[in-house]
């Protein structure tokens, strides 16, 4: 086995996830809701939802979605684009009101609808089918380990970006709250 090319894959892992973390999509979206309506504690462990969505995600863009055509993939960029904007739209509802029931919402179902939100979210279909899906199938190839490395660093760097993510939300918003936003309900 070679190492440089074990190492290039753990790069091309994390620099993906890196990269995939920080593109503003209905996941993150989902994040900043949940930080604003319960807390960062509440909502840190929906960081684990790529996790546990993408097993079927990786599966199904791996046997199907690469056989797709362009326009199966706008439609999915454009249903993934309107999840966007529904969220937002919720997002800002719970600011103007987050005297909501939804408050004491429990780390664990905030997990499931982040799931939710993942595998209704076009962005993780098209990673795997364009991007990830042939890198790891090619570092399968190479050798097993190459494909483990990837993958490994991958989903190491996208929980700890969006646990990052989660936490820095956490603090702008309790730091930057208003008269109708509760210190409180952020920072539980």
């Amino acid at each position: 086995m070679d190492h440089v090319r074990l190492l290039e894959n753990l790069l091309v892992g994390g620099g993906f996830a890196f990269a995939a973390a920080l593109q503003p999509g209905p996941l993150q979206a989902y994040l900043i809701s949940r930080v604003a309506a319960t807390g960062w504690r509440r909502t840190l462990p929906a960081c684990l939802a790529p996790v546990l969505s993408d097993v079927p995600i990786a599966l199904l863009a791996l046997l199907v979605l690469g056989q797709l055509s362009a326009n199966a993939q706008h439609v999915l960029r454009a249903s993934g684009g309107m999840l966007l904007l529904y969220l937002a739209w919720m997002t800002f509802r719970q600011w103007r009101n987050p005297a909501t029931p939804d408050a004491h919402r429990s780390a664990p179902r905030t997990l499931l609808q982040a799931v939710l939100v993942n595998v209704l979210n076009p962005n993780p279909y098209l990673g795997w089918a364009l991007v990830l899906g042939p890198s790891v199938i090619a570092a399968w190839h190479e050798h097993p380990a190459n494909a483990v490395a990837l993958v490994g660093a991958f989903y190491g760097t996208m929980v700890a970006m969006l646990a990052l993510f989660i936490l820095l939300v956490g603090c702008c918003l309790s730091r930057y709250s208003t008269d109708g936003f509760s210190r409180s309900a952020v920072m539980v």
